[in-house]
């Protein structure tokens, strides 16, 4: 004998026996022997030796790496200090990804089931990744499907299907239907087989396109990619050059390798090499990021990639799910209404007892929690609710305050009986508003025993109209209102109804209007663009369609950030520049998401704003100090390397102002409070300055060192100490001039960078370390000379780079400004400012 199903058609493969036993276990042993367990990859992200090799192996720490171990060998272990940059930057990097990666392992194990099975005809509990294909599963309200199931009976099912099609309305399930793994049962019981398991299930397939591992699109990160690109192209012949002409100082290639004076030319082509490569800037990148994590950390945000915290803070759409983001996705009474019939006495017994009925669904304990009672009537008789007939109803006897019988239900099976056509009506406005609406009606006497059949019997008189909606996250509102006056577009893109939609909008502030039904989403790509670009409500959005509407927002050049909770989700937040999950997020979710709010708090999104404003602000303004050391880095090596002149610098000496003019007051400048919305062009604002400062303090080195070499006839440490000395005068003030605006933490940093500099020249035991001192006299005016005028050189081009563009003049925009926030806002909260971008 086979299992029907509820079209009549038989259950193919099922029959009576396994019903009411269930597998035996030498099935579930045959089966799960050949791997046909519902198990699925536990990785919330990549391994532990992805994420050490993408943070070690790379080409600057190849070629950081060599030459620190070059330096080793030869026995120069004081000018290898620069390896501590690289190791410190990869370091961070590594320690930063496995705390995100463990954090997500964790929420996904608190987040395993547990199912009730039928085996060898008794009844067993086993956790989700123990079933196996044709296992009879016992469901329960309550119960969560962890696999693809077949119901077999017990039917009708209310099953929530919102974490895989985003549509919050419960959905009925009959017998032979197949009930989706990430679905919960809200209503009913019933029995039902496992079909598919592990990676062939539906939850699985749809999030498995976004296991994929990708980063985090980062302008940051792609202007310094375009940096070390042009770098990596000038190493080679930058370091042949280099090389030929410490070997030519030495007394030329034969003599150096004869006599052993090719060490020190080998030393000072590292210097060189080193000086080109902006490793603290990676550092300092890292640091301002990492720093940023952990204060989000503090307020139960979760980074899973350092350069989240940078994209937040330039997103220009924020595209919302409804269910879980906006709304708690409870149901919630919203208020009776007028039928435009006199009142039945014992309407309120009767909603109160649909609200403490213990087999209710979740609008009917809604209403419990508006009806309260301690003890509601006794009955004489009721109906459950079903979706076949969409009511139930309650018989009270004559003796008690609600005599006669009671039916709530949907309208359209409610009020089908005569003389109800005026209730009808209103009903159907309500809930054309979005609000999902239920009818009382009473019957003085008993209700006839086909009226499931045969519909509402004469005399029911409807009573009161009853209309309920999402529960809206108490932060919604005052959220979205933050990121409309910073200038972001709002779009609530959800798989509920349309016109459900709509009206959860209009609670948070969005004002009347339609949402756009996504069925009649035009296919055509241009045209998908114009529509998502004029519309922000969207109803009725497939999973695919999220996708495709958030991929046609970034092709019209949006930046675009994506909450949600939901399977549904997911192809959406991998595609978005920013995946941001809530709490009540499925562990797929959470696992393609760049940023998790553990606490599913939507009120923490402007706080990340500002530590992204904060952050990409501050590397904005350590980024023109480390980018002029590349260019006077390069510049002072090709010159070197052409003329055949000694290398100012070792690498020792460079090391110290590295951390004296750049390292040390970069860490401090990098973690200083204030920021403002960001504006595209990061590294054309960087290089507008960069360029002209690097070139202006490699010339004033040149200089310096030229003369002492050639024409002074200085020995070569006094040469060494002059440039040093000429280096880290005209650097600091760089480093002014990057600073701006000053105040009172900005000139302790300042003040100290000085005193440090004067006491690299003046302690005996730094003196003899980094092998400087005081140039003689001469030597030491001219240095003094020339070092004001590349101050004063380095004044101007931060002048000429805060005029604006010929094309922006044109266009009436304000200048550019070196400053990444005004004065009276540095310190402040990033979120109460609308200035124009830094540079």
């Amino acid at each position: 004998m086979t299992i029907a199903g509820d079209n009549g058609a038989p259950v193919p493969g099922l029959d009576v026996n396994h019903v009411r036993d269930g597998l035996s276990t030498a099935e579930v042993r045959e089966r799960a022997d050949a791997g046909r367990v519902n198990s699925v990859p536990t990785a919330t992200s990549r391994s532990i030796g992805e994420i050490v090799r993408a943070n070690v192996f790379n080409l600057f720490n190849s070629v950081v790496g060599g030459c620190f171990i070059l330096l080793l060998v030869l026995g120069q272990w004081r000018d290898a200090l620069f390896g501590l940059s690289a190791i410190s930057n990869s370091l961070i990097g590594i320690i930063q990804e496995y705390r995100a990666k463990r954090s997500l392992d964790q929420l996904a194990i608190l987040q395993a089931a547990s199912n009730t099975v039928i085996r060898n005809g008794a009844r067993e509990t086993v956790s989700s990744d123990e079933l196996v294909p044709d296992d009879l599963v016992v469901l329960n309200a309550g119960d969560q499907v962890t696999a693809d199931l077949l119901l077999l009976d017990g039917g009708p099912l209310e099953v929530d299907e919102s974490l895989l099609t985003g549509e919050s309305e419960p959905v009925p399930k009959q017998t032979g239907a197949i009930l989706l793994s990430g679905s919960l049962i809200l209503a009913g019981h019933g029995r039902a087989t496992v079909s598919r398991v592990g990676p062939e299930t539906f939850a699985y397939r749809l999030a498995a396109e976004a296991r994929r591992f990708s980063l985090v699109t980062s302008e940051i990160r792609r202007g310094l990619e375009k940096v070390f690109t042009v770098i990596t192209w000038l190493l080679l012949p930058t370091a042949l050059l280099l090389t030929n002409a410490q070997m030519q100082d030495q007394g030329g290639w034969a003599g150096a390798m004869g006599s052993g004076r090719w060490i020190p030319a080998v030393v000072g082509a590292v210097a060189g090499i080193m000086a080109m490569i902006p490793l603290g800037l990676l550092l300092m990148t890292s640091v301002a990021f990492a720093v940023g994590g952990l204060r989000l950390a503090g307020q139960k945000v979760l980074i899973q990639e350092l350069a989240a915290v940078e994209v937040l803070a330039r997103v220009d759409v924020l595209c919302l799910d409804k269910t879980g983001t906006l709304s708690s996705g409870t149901v919630v009474f919203d208020a009776l209404h007028d039928t435009g019939r006199a009142p039945v006495a014992g309407w309120r017994h009767a909603l109160e007892w649909f609200g403490t009925n213990p087999d209710a669904s979740s609008t009917a304990a809604a209403i419990g929690a508006a009806f309260a009672v301690q003890a509601p009537l006794h009955e004489q008789g009721s109906v459950a609710f079903s979706s076949a007939q969409k009511w139930s109803s309650v018989t009270f006897g004559a003796e008690s305050a609600a005599p006669g019988t009671w039916i709530m239900g949907a309208p359209d099976a409610v009020l089908g009986a005569p003389g109800c056509a005026d209730a009808h009506g209103k009903a159907a406005a309500l809930a054309a508003s979005g609000r999902r609406t239920l009818a009382l009606a009473h019957l003085p006497g008993p209700l006839p025993p086909d009226a499931a059949e045969a519909g509402m019997p004469p005399g029911l008189v409807p009573v009161t109209l009853l209309t309920f909606r999402e529960s809206i996250r108490k932060d919604a509102a005052a959220t979205l209102d933050y990121f409309r006056e910073q200038g972001v577009s709002v779009k609530i893109i959800s798989g509920d109804d349309p016109r459900t939609v709509a009206a959860l909008a209009r609670g948070v502030g969005f004002g009347p209007g339609r949402a756009y039904d996504a069925r009649t989403l035009p296919g055509d790509p241009h045209q998908l663009e114009e529509t998502v670009e004029s519309h922000s409500l969207f109803g009725s959005v497939t999973p695919s369609q999220k996708r495709d509407l958030v991929l046609a927002l970034k092709r019209r050049g949006h930046t675009v950030a994506m909450t949600g909770d939901g399977v549904n989700d997911v192809l959406a937040l991998k595609e978005a520049d920013l995946g941001i999950a809530m709490d009540s997020a499925s562990p797929a979710t959470k696992a393609v998401a760049r940023m998790v709010l553990l606490d599913g708090r939507f009120e923490r999104l402007p706080a990340v704003v500002d530590e992204g404003r904060r952050a990409i602000s501050n590397i904005e303004r350590v980024s023109l100090v480390f980018l002029s050391k590349t260019v006077y880095a390069t510049v002072i090596s090709v010159v070197t390397g052409v003329l055949l002149l000694a290398f100012p610098f070792l690498p020792r000496q460079l090391s110290a102002l590295d951390g004296l003019t750049i390292g040390l007051p970069a860490f401090f400048l990098a973690l200083q409070p204030g920021g403002q919305r960001y504006a595209p062009g990061f590294l054309r604002r960087s290089l507008a300055f960069a360029v002209p400062a690097g070139i202006c303090t490699a010339l004033c080195v040149l200089v310096v060192s030229g003369y002492a070499q050639t024409w002074g006839g200085h020995t070569p440490d006094s040469a060494q100490s002059a440039a040093t000395l000429t280096l880290g005068l005209v650097a600091a003030w760089v480093l002014v001039v990057a600073s701006r605006p000053l105040n009172l933490t900005k000139g302790l940093i300042l003040a100290g960078m000085y005193a440090g500099l004067a006491l690299l020249f003046t302690v005996p035991l730094a003196q003899d370390f980094f092998r400087v001192d005081w140039p003689p006299t001469g030597l030491l005016v001219l240095t003094v000379v020339v070092s004001a005028a590349g101050c004063l050189a380095v004044e101007l081009a931060g002048r000429y780079a805060r005029r604006p563009p010929r094309s922006a003049a044109r266009k009436g925009l304000g200048p550019l400004t070196l400053e990444a926030a005004p004065p009276e806002a540095d310190g402040g909260t990033a979120g109460q400012r609308d200035g124009p971008a830094s540079t």
